[in-house]
């Protein structure tokens, strides 16, 4: 091994291009990320997620998409492998957005206005985890077939 940091295998889910392009750079710079794709709509999110499911680590969702919602996204990867993350990130972290978010399976809920240095944080963080486990674990098939 050459010592060399894993990259969280992330995908993104967000309609706003600057959002998302800012999002890209940031999480690149700051964290050991590899963004693998993104989408604007709810069905494109969750088509994506299902087809390559077991092969990424992280997601991050808007809630308000071109068409469809994050909550949707969320409700669609509920069965996914303990190692994989699902993070909301929205100008519209109310109370009760973030409880329903937490109930359809988000692992955490940050507001863009206010909490991106605890979303890029928790992103570093995750990343310092899958660095301690061998990629074997974190990128195991989840169903055979």
């Amino acid at each position: 091994m050459t010592g060399q940091p894993v990259a969280l295998i992330t995908y993104l889910v967000e309609d706003n291009q600057t959002i998302l392009d800012n999002l890209i750079e940031t999480l690149e710079e700051i964290a050991s990320v590899k963004v693998v794709g993104h989408a604007a709509t709810e069905a494109e999110a969750t088509r994506w997620l299902l087809v390559h499911d077991g092969h990424w680590q992280l997601a991050v969702v808007d809630l308000f998409l071109q068409e469809g919602s994050g909550l949707g996204v969320l409700a669609g990867c509920r069965q996914r492998e303990a190692y994989q993350k699902v993070v909301v990130l929205t100008n519209y972290a109310t109370d009760d957005v973030r409880r329903r978010a937490m109930e359809l399976g988000a692992d955490a809920v940050f507001d863009k206005s206010n909490q991106l240095d605890e979303f890029f944080d928790y992103c570093v963080t995750e990343t310092a985890k899958e660095v301690a486990m061998p990629q074997s674990e974190t990128l195991a098939p989840s169903r055979a077939g």
